[in-house]
């Protein structure tokens, strides 16, 4: 199953406190960062601890989309600058991709 957010928005505007700078992907819980990622890789990068929702993943890059993959295998594509509201399960990885489109 691939999700895909359809809103565009910055960490300000979602409701966190935090600021995930260019040119990161942040994972974002009550406010603070819990994990950031800026490379392109052809592989699943894993999380350093495995969040839960509720949290927020910011993708600041201008060309790159980002993928981030819960624990049941299930994905979601997060567009160039946008951020996703993550409101169940657990995430375990995320693969930054040259590509400009999901």
């Amino acid at each position: 199953m691939a999700i895909v957010p359809t809103t565009t928005a910055t960490a300000a505007q979602s409701g966190t406190t935090a600021t995930c700078s260019y040119p990161y992907v942040c994972f974002i819980k009550n406010g603070t960062i819990i994990g950031r990622f800026q490379d392109v890789t052809s592989y699943w990068q894993a999380l350093p601890s495995k969040p839960q929702a509720p949290l927020s993943v910011v993708n600041t890059r201008h060309d790159d989309v980002a993928y981030i993959r819960w624990t049941t295998g299930a994905t979601a594509c997060l567009p160039p600058q946008s951020t996703f509201n993550v409101t169940g399960g657990t995430l375990d990885a995320v693969r930054i991709s040259s590509s400009s489109t999901c």
